[in-house]
């Protein structure tokens, strides 16, 4: 066998019940120990071993016994955990609280406990509890005893997170001759953290296909924290809008399956399929699918969620339950894998080429080899590259967590460095924004770099590509997860710091083939959402001559070109008219609240499908933006709202993702919020009984709106709350709007120099927002 077939062969050795291969695993401990083997610092138990709940509260007893070296005064074992779970913060002051840990030894030395969020350890396991020998020693068979979730005192136990992981680790290092250098134990207990009960139920479908065209519908129940549970069963019945072939009327959804997914399946005729799922007995609708739109044309619509991360870098769960989680729970069309470069080991390199390879199916499910270029922002900030082929080169920004420097001449130590290094190479890059943001200012290739990532599970970024039209560039719009969870294409926030729903991108395609995508990818024919898979159309039109670049003529000069009178997202195009026409097409899985034309950063038109006289006694209170562009990006929306006058007959949340914030009705008028926003926006709606003079008194943490109800129409009101982009923002809606479609052709001012980057912003009303790529259009003096 070759090197490479025994990397494959060995790593899912040690990746056992679903725990991470340690070989593959970019991670650095001290070079110098105090023998040649580490059992010889002691081993370790965990009771119980039974699987928990996700954020269930548990009690767990950590024994670490002594080793023959013994463990000296001031040494210490240290615990420490994933940086990406979002199990509570542990504690050793308050014996009442959640989350407290007492130490205690069996031969009664006095033991101090600290824990650390950050500093104390290092990635990926950032949380750390460390276990001090004061004041004595202790001998080899001598046993320490950590108690997470100490009850004694009245605490109901240790809050563990809310992702769903086989194999959650205890990983305990010790410093048995106390010199401060923490050497890993071999053996790593691990518990199962398992789903909960089902809360809700997704049908999911693509949102564009051709007549006779395959694909799949996908089927599955989700907890609380929206892992994927395998404790929903039932009989339903489908009923379709159009006829789909080989899909059963009714179906058995067995207990103990994560999802069921229905296979090569197609629709003969044109139209807007639209599947329900029903109870069988009682005709309840326990789910509706998203919106797929079949008709003739060149391309077809293919999710993709290309950016994310597993257990091997940052994150959480096997790289293998990855690519089966994108196919089989969040049934993409595309995925990739986007591991931070300055952690990728060798073997870990190999192995993710074949498991693209080994995951990859022409027409059916398509992966993309790749990883995350991860400069810090001073050299260009995060990069995602993407290979057309498997077997390709890495080019790191550093080898910051890799021992092994023998490829360390092959790094790219900057962003224009990395550009020059891929030159001749068969690949498209994405900037994004992650804990680094990408600095398009200072680097960026046109002939590579494609796109810019304006959302993800960090939040959302549109200044990432507004920047780059002062700047010249033209560039397309992907929305990815950028997800730690091992969940791509339905990747939660969770109880962390992550504040915002994953997105997807939708490949405007003439197959569903690596070719295929990156076709599309290098004309920017795809869109971009914050999650949710909406069909959307953009195209523009002339009445005078324009002319087609086949690729962006700045970067590629005398490329091919042809004379048109009409385009679509993305492309790029010249002409000499004053004005086109835009038209466009949207078609939803919950009601339009309105659709934005842009040209560059203006808004040139807010289109909605009602008007003043269709306005209700429904009101929007939104709040949305970022402290800054860097990782303490996170704002605290703190406050209420209080409608003096009116009475609260209802109260729905939009985007607050985090079950454990405040966003809740207190009284009959008033609601408290204490959340977050990441760039992206959250908020409620209110629907009222108002009485006359009716006032909204609105207070938060970044300023106050005080106006008379009556005065809250179909346009924003407008707090301003510095920050970047930081505002609230309230205006009125219909009481209720089914309005999911709409079709609108409109003429549009071009200015008479230089980029017209026109584009689109979609949002709806459960609160997803969605993005074209804009077409350039661009108009010369003379």
């Amino acid at each position: 066998m070759n090197e490479r077939q025994n990397t494959r062969d060995a790593a899912p050795l040690n990746a056992i019940n679903g725990q991470v291969a340690e070989a593959l695993v970019g991670e650095v401990w001290p070079s110098a120990q105090p023998g040649e083997e580490a059992v010889l610092y002691g081993h370790v138990e965990l009771e119980p071993r039974d699987p928990v709940e996700v954020r269930s509260l548990q009690t767990f007893r950590l024994m670490y016994t002594v080793g023959r070296y013994g463990l000296d005064d001031t040494g210490a074992i240290r615990i420490v955990f994933r940086a990406m779970g979002d199990g509570q913060a542990l504690q050793t002051t308050n014996p009442s609280a959640p989350n407290y840990v007492t130490a205690s030894s069996s031969s009664g030395v006095p033991l101090t406990v600290e824990y650390r969020s950050r500093g104390a350890s290092a990635r990926p396991r950032w949380k750390s509890l460390t276990v001090n020998v004061t004041g004595g020693y202790l001998r080899e068979g001598d046993v320490i005893t950590v108690v997470f979730g100490d009850t004694s005192g009245g605490s109901p136990g240790m809050r563990v997170q809310t992702i769903a992981e086989a194999a959650f680790e205890f990983k305990v290092l010790a410093d048995v001759c106390a010199v401060g250098q923490f050497i890993p134990i071999p053996n790593t207990p691990t518990v199962d953290i398992v789903p909960g009960a089902p809360v809700q139920w997704k049908a999911v479908l693509p949102s564009l296909r051709r007549p006779g065209e395959t694909f799949r519908l996908g089927l599955k129940a989700e907890d609380k924290w929206g892992n994927p549970t395998d404790r929903a069963s039932g009989q339903f019945r489908l009923a379709c809008t159009l006829p789909v072939n080989g899909l059963p009327s009714e179906l058995t959804y067995p207990l103990g399956e994560k999802s069921v997914v229905f296979e090569d399946l197609s629709v003969s005729q044109p139209g807007i399929l639209r599947i329900q799922v029903l109870q069988a007995e009682s005709g309840d609708v326990v789910a509706e699918s998203h919106p797929l739109v079949v008709r003739e044309g060149v391309y077809g619509g293919y999710w993709g969620d290309m950016h994310g991360q597993s257990g091997e870098s940052i994150g959480i769960t096997t790289s293998r339950q990855y690519f089966d989680f994108a196919r089989n729970k969040s049934f993409l069309d595309a995925t990739g894998h986007q591991a931070n470069d300055f952690q990728v080991n060798n073997a870990f390199w190999n192995y993710l080429n074949e498991l693209t390879a080994e995951y990859h199916e022409a027409g059916k499910f398509v992966t993309l080899p790749g990883y995350e270029w991860s400069g810090n922002t001073a050299v260009g900030g995060d990069r995602n590259v993407y290979f057309r082929t498997e077997g390709r080169q890495i080019h790191r920004s550093s080898h910051a967590l890799l021992t092994d420097r023998s490829d360390i001449n092959t790094d790219a130590p900057n962003a224009n460095r990395l550009f020059e290094m891929l030159a001749d190479e068969d690949c498209v890059i994405y900037a994004h924004v992650g804990g680094r943001y990408a600095d398009i200012g200072y680097a960026h290739d046109p002939r590579l770099e494609t796109a810019m990532e304006i959302h993800s599970a960090w939040g959302t970024f549109e200044w990432l590509l507004t920047d780059g039209f002062e700047l010249g560039h033209r560039s397309g719009v992907v929305c990815n997860s950028d997800g730690h969870k091992g969940r791509p294409g339905a990747s939660y926030p969770g109880a962390a710091t992550f504040g915002a729903y994953g997105g997807l991108t939708c490949f405007y395609a003439k197959e569903l083939t690596r070719d295929g995508l990156f076709e599309c990818l290098r004309r920017r024919h795809h869109y971009g959402t914050t999650g949710t898979r909406m069909h959307m159309e953009v195209r523009a039109s002339f009445t005078g001559s324009a002319t087609l670049f086949d690729q962006d003529p700045k970067a590629f000069p005398g490329t091919a070109s042809s004379s048109v009178n009409e385009v679509m997202m993305g492309d790029i195009v010249q002409t000499d008219d004053d004005t086109l026409t835009l038209s466009l097409e949207v078609i939803a899985q919950a009601p339009i609240e309105r659709i934005e034309i842009r040209n560059g950063k203006e808004v040139l038109k807010t289109l909605r499908p009602y008007g003043t006289g269709d306005l209700g006694e429904r009101l929007r209170v939104l709040w949305s933006g970022a402290e800054y562009r860097g990782r303490g990006r996170t704002t605290e929306w703190k406050g209420r709202a209080r409608f003096l006058g009116a009475t609260i007959q209802r109260m729905d949340k939009i985007n607050i993702w985090n079950h454990e914030r405040l966003v809740e009705q207190q009284g009959s008028d008033t609601v408290q919020f204490d959340t977050i926003t990441t760039g992206n926006y959250g908020g409620f709606d209110v629907w009222l009984d108002n009485g006359d003079g009716a006032r909204l008194d609105l207070v938060s943490n970044h300023g106050s709106i005080d106006m008379a109800l009556g005065d809250i129409g179909l346009e924003d009101v407008v707090m301003e709350a510095g920050g970047l982009e930081r505002r609230i923002k309230v205006f009125r809606l219909p009481h209720d709007n089914p309005v999911r479609e709409m079709t609108e052709s409109l003429e549009i001012p071009l200015k008479p120099v230089g980029d017209n980057p026109i584009w689109v912003s979609v949002y709806t009303e459960d609160g997803f927002q969605a993005w074209s790529s804009p077409i350039f259009v661009y108009r010369q003096e003379g």
